[in-house]
């Protein structure tokens, strides 16, 4: 099975769409659309950009003492 991306209807009737995994895990979760299509046009604009994207590592500093 490939990663693929699933539409869903969410409670407060807006159109989502999550990426799964290969092992069938949530990767990521979309915001909420107003219309299936709009959805759609989600996923295209995440599968154009996800190659291009930049990995940013924002590290969270911890004030606890050890």
């Amino acid at each position: 099975m490939d990663a693929k991306f699933e539409i869903y209807k969410d409670a407060t009737g807006e159109f989502r769409f999550k990426l799964v995994g290969v092992n069938g895990q949530t990767i990521a979760v979309s915001d909420g659309y107003p219309t299936r299509d709009d959805a759609l046009k989600g996923i295209e604009s995440v599968k154009q950009n996800a190659s291009m994207t930049v990995i940013e590592d924002k590290k969270v500093s911890s004030n606890v003492k050890h």
